[in-house]
């Protein structure tokens, strides 16, 4: 009984210790579950919904750029685009998952290499692109296999659009991925197929252009899976940027360099907006967007016509008879001569024991200034810069835009070059010679010019020397950039620039003119202007005594350059051209058609009258007056 009694007594002990066991673990649970879901129920469940909710940075569209009318020259259109999220493979390889994709959609041994190099020096949260600008069918044929491709998935984005294609080119520029050397606080830069501006307006005003980005909150299931989008904020659309550019101007400049290695610039003289900018050839921004294959880049670095730079404002050319009219105003700035007085041209000039030639080998006879400028004559600009001095002749170059940039808003602009005696010491370690002078008179030699100082040039001889600054930018998101103010002046004589206006009137109107055979015919739109062909090469005496060859027996690089700057119409200036033709040969046969037609083309947008339509048909002439 007592042994009974003990065992009882023993059997509740432990019972009483199991059951205090029990009750103390089941406290603890039940504690534990009181402080997760009451003490800390809202900061797991704010972890819960951070695992099943997540939030995506959304790229805003990039602003467009229109030319002056409004024309739209660049916009977005919808891209389906392959992406990778290395952490969600799911321990899967990521070269496994990138074979399976190249099954479905062929993926370049390029792009795959890319797409590593991507993921290595990202993080693994940060979506890769893998592929862009895929068909309505790759991309579903994509989107049916995503189960069997963790961390694939697709996205609609904007891609970067170029509406007319290689027109305006250089000067809209392109969109490029984001560079590895960017500072990439912005995160923006760091979305996959984000693209910034990499030249042109695209890169001046990338900032404006980008706008800022919007946020999408999706729910996604334990394989990250997007099930459905909870909300969604955009972004800030990137600033409309508005340019001075006539697109219609341009493409009708296109089309009338078309094989030509060129570059024209028009100019409105009272504002100084560019209405046109053409190099030529040119390339399809589209194509750096997209991507260019190896191909395609070799193809165009190794066109030895260069459309990959922009000759408006990157070419640097001798200005050749263009630049008679500074020479001539610098000499009668001076004193040196008046417009009356005289200067033989036997079709040479001597200093000491060299001979300097006139492009006409029989000689002018006596010329004054207006006759000089009106057939070109050679040997009177000799005689006049020789009397006049080389560092005049700078002073008033520069005064008129030469041998510095004018700050346009656009990359890579050369300053060209205005040479003087210190330059030379400073930069050759030698004297200037008197000989250079003759030859910088005619505008050859050291002196270098881009196609747009020489817009500005004539612009500002037809405006009666008012400064001139050519501007691109028009207007920011609508807000209209600083007006031109022609208020400065360039201290030149006015019964001088009188002078020159009236003898480029005759270079084109008056039967003994260069460019007479590329006149204006419309009473009210007379053009004045002058030409320039420059030598590429030296010319031996042998080769003068039996003849120059013509340009068109020549290689194409050893040809001529053709030159043609100009203002219309005469009596009330409204436009200023430069044509330049790299190896076209004769300025007169081939650079100053090129500006009459163009000119014809600026007037008729802005005139609807049918004599106009009439004269813009008629074919161009040629001749053979250099």
């Amino acid at each position: 009984m007592n042994r009974d009694s003990e065992r009882y007594k023993l059997f509740s002990r432990r019972a009483m210790i199991a059951a205090s066991g029990k009750f103390l673990l089941l406290s603890a649970v039940a504690g534990r579950m009181y402080y997760l879901q009451i003490i800390e129920g809202e900061r797991y469940q704010t972890l819960a919904d951070e695992n099943r909710i997540n939030l995506r940075l959304l790229a805003p569209p990039r602003g467009r750029i229109i030319d002056r009318f409004g024309i739209p020259m660049a916009d977005n259109q919808r891209n389906y685009r392959i992406l990778i999220v290395p952490e969600d493979v799911k321990g899967r390889d990521v070269n496994t998952i990138l074979s399976l994709v190249s099954r479905i959609i062929p993926l370049s041994k390029s792009e795959r290499r890319k797409a590593s190099r991507e993921i290595s020096r990202k993080r693994n949260f940060v979506p890769i692109t893998l592929k862009e600008n895929l068909s309505w069918e790759d991309m579903t044929a994509i989107e049916v296999n995503t189960p069997d491709l963790p961390g694939i998935m697709i996205d609609v984005g904007r891609s970067r659009r170029y509406l007319h294609g290689s027109h305006a080119a250089h000067i809209l520029g392109y969109v490029a991925p984001v560079p590895e050397q960017y500072d990439q606080k912005d995160p923006l830069l760091k979305l996959p197929g984000f693209r910034v501006g990499r030249a042109g307006i695209e890169r001046i005003h990338d900032l404006s252009l980008r706008g800022t980005g919007g946020r999408s909150e999706v729910e996604v299931n334990a394989y990250g899976r997007v099930i459905r989008e909870l909300s969604r904020q955009e972004g800030q659309p990137g600033a409309e940027i508005t340019i001075s550019i006539d697109m219609g101007l341009q493409k009708a400049i296109d089309n009338r360099l078309e094989g030509e290695s060129a570059s024209v610039v028009v100019l409105d003289i009272s504002t100084g907006d560019i209405l046109a900018m053409t190099s030529s050839p040119s390339f399809d921004p589209n194509l750096f967007n997209k991507g260019l294959s190896q191909r395609e880049w070799d193809k165009l670095i190794s066109n030895d016509r260069s459309p990959l730079i922009n000759k408006a404002i990157s070419g640097v050319y001798s200005p050749g008879s263009t630049f008679k009219m500074v020479v001539l105003l610098a000499a009668l700035e001076k004193g040196v001569i008046s417009s009356h007085s005289t200067v033989l041209c036997r079709g040479f000039a001597e200093l000491g024991d060299t001979k300097f030639h006139c492009w006409h080998k029989d000689g002018h006879g006596w010329v004054a200034a207006g006759d000089a400028v009106c057939q070109s004559c050679d040997v009177y600009f000799y005689e006049i810069a020789k009397r006049t001095g080389i560092r005049r002749i700078a002073n008033m170059a520069r005064r008129f835009g030469l041998g510095a940039r004018l700050g346009v808003d656009l990359d890579g602009e050369k300053p060209g070059l205005i040479p003087t005696r210190e330059w030379k010491r400073r930069v050759k370690g030698q004297p200037w010679h008197q000989g250079e002078t003759l030859i910088a008179g005619i505008g050859q030699g050291f002196v270098l010019s881009t196609p747009l100082q020489l817009a500005v040039m004539v612009a500002q001889m037809a405006n009666g020397g008012k400064q001139l600054l050519p501007k691109l930018t028009k207007a920011v998101a609508g807000s209209p950039s600083s007006p031109q103010e022609m208020s400065a002046d360039i201290n030149v004589n006015p019964v001088d620039l009188a002078l020159i206006r009236n003898s480029m009137s005759r270079v084109v109107n008056d039967p003994s003119g260069t460019a007479y055979k590329s006149r204006i015919l419309i009473p009210d739109f007379l053009m004045g202007g002058k030409t320039g062909t420059v030598q590429v090469r030296r010319i031996s005496a042998q080769e003068r005594e039996l003849g120059k060859k013509k340009n068109k027996d020549l290689p194409w690089k050893e040809r001529d350059h053709a030159l043609f700057v100009g203002f219309a119409p005469v009596d009330k200036p409204r436009y200023a051209i430069s044509v330049v033709i790299e190896h076209g040969g004769s300025g007169s046969s081939k650079a100053a058609p090129v500006a009459r037609d163009i000119l014809m083309e600026a007037h008729s947008r802005n005139s609807s009258s049918s004599a106009i339509a009439t004269a813009h048909n008629m074919p161009c002439s040629q001749e053979v007056v250099s």
